[in-house]
């Protein structure tokens, strides 16, 4: 494993700081998520009273170890005993998050044998996510455009946008309404989709690799773009989704095929993109991966030997979301002035984040820009109304050139760690659906439960 020392790192964000967005996503919206998967599906009472024992714990007790037999346990449960005999206000923001998900994923028997294996908990949620967004991103697939660029610069500004529409925090969902880019160009805080467009004009036919993040509206954005790098001869492009439900709303391989599915129903644009899509699967310019490493606690400092020698091979990584930007980050407290290249250089090939702001961490920003923007909207980097394009042009040994900032550089980088000690998993085929623990195949989408 790739794992850089973090001698001289800035501090993890904490769910330890009082009144920080961090306490109030795991005082507030985990409790909020376990109420809800609870009314998910008729789950039996032993599974609905071991999720009121989890919120009960997450209120006022320590943080317990996981107790199941999975493949994964091993991972996690050395990351649990760094943090033994810690409350969930005790310990770094990412590792509460993702550890609920696992914790909860336990409760719900997913990686059991029996009637709950490989039900996706939020399924349900996802599915009305998605069945809200479906029109208004019909109605605009036929949208003329002038020229390739100018359809490249709307299309990212949408799938980035399109982020807003996250279910793990309610309070940014109820602000996405429909697609496009935000009127105020102040919004978008770092804008760097003409060198990404440079980039790729300048590797024709490159590799594109894109970290998804949520389902619905931004799977389907997701897609387009896809869709038109490969249809323009710019790229191929590879998908990364999540193995475990995750995040509430993470895109899962089930999630993409399902999707499409959904899509085909909106005739005749919708069934004409999405056979597009199904003959470029065919093809294999299009693929889809879901490395159980995209659904841990770990950071993109802690990157597994095989995600770091696949992702070598990519011309463009597309990281999506607030949480990739996390990881990218280390979810640490950098200054708002650090340059991105020097924290995430690393990292095996050039890269982008595209990211709205629903997270008390930013770099790449000019000086007094952060500042400014404080007494403008002191909420201005959780509400999710502003966003970040960044592109930064460099590989592990490489020469990273400056993002789109006055920045200063602070870094620190070496160091070989643990692996992972599951495998990665290719799965471009709609009839087959791998199971959660070891490959396994099961029943094809439509089949079971989570439609």
């Amino acid at each position: 494993m790739v794992c850089l020392d973090r001698t001289g790192y800035p501090p993890p964000l904490m769910t330890s700081t009082p009144g920080s967005f961090a306490e109030k996503t795991i005082r507030e919206r985990k409790p909020q998520i376990i109420a809800e998967v609870a009314q998910a599906y008729p789950y039996p009472p032993e599974i609905l009273s071991e999720l009121k024992a989890f919120a009960r714990e997450i209120a006022s007790e320590p943080i317990r170890p996981l107790h199941e037999d999975a493949p994964d346990v091993d991972l996690w449960q050395e990351a649990w005993s760094e943090h033994e005999g810690h409350s969930w206000f005790d310990v770094p923001w990412y590792f509460a998050e993702t550890y609920f998900y696992r914790r909860l994923m336990e409760v719900v028997r997913y990686y059991q044998p029996g009637p709950w294996f490989d039900v996706d908990p939020f399924a349900p949620q996802k599915a009305a996510a998605l069945e809200g967004a479906l029109p208004a991103f019909a109605q605009c697939l036929d949208q003329p455009h002038s020229d390739a660029y100018t359809a490249f610069v709307l299309l990212l500004h949408e799938t980035l946008w399109g982020n807003r529409a996250d279910l793990s925090n309610r309070t940014i969902a109820a602000m996405a309404e429909g697609t496009g880019t935000d009127p105020s160009a102040d919004r978008l805080l770092i804008d760097d989709t003409a060198r990404i467009w440079q980039h790729l004009n300048a590797h024709p036919g490159a590799r594109v690799d894109i970290v998804a993040d949520n389902s619905g509206l931004e799977l389907l954005l997701d897609i387009r773009l896809a869709e038109f790098l490969v249809a323009h001869d710019l790229a191929e492009v590879r998908f990364h989704l999540k193995r475990m439900p995750f995040f509430v709303s993470d895109a899962m391989i089930r999630d993409f095929w399902h999707t499409l599915a959904c899509l085909e129903t909106f005739e005749p644009i919708g069934k004409r993109m999405v056979r597009r899509m199904r003959e470029t699967i065919d093809k294999g310019t299009v693929s889809l991966r879901d490395d159980p490493f995209w659904s841990t606690c770990l950071s993109y400092h802690q990157i597994p030997d095989r995600i770091d020698d696949d992702l070598s091979a990519s011309h463009l990584v597309l990281f999506k979301g607030d949480v990739n930007y996390r990881r990218v980050l280390d979810d640490r407290q950098w200054p708002h002035t650090a340059r991105l290249s020097d924290i995430a250089g690393h990292l095996p090939a050039p890269f982008g984040v595209l990211r709205t702001l629903k997270g008390e961490l930013i770099v790449g920003l000019a000086p007094g820009q952060a500042e400014e923007l404080q007494a403008q909207d002191p909420r201005w980097m959780i509400n999710g109304e502003r966003g970040v394009i960044q592109f930064v042009h460099t590989g592990r040994g490489g020469i990273g050139l400056q993002e789109s900032s006055l920045a200063e550089s602070t870094s620190s980088r070496g160091g070989l760690s643990r692996d992972l000690s599951l495998r990665p998993r290719d799965s471009s085929t709609p009839g087959q659906k791998a199971s959660p623990t070891l490959g396994m195949t099961g029943p094809a989408i439509g089949e079971g439960r989570d439609g």
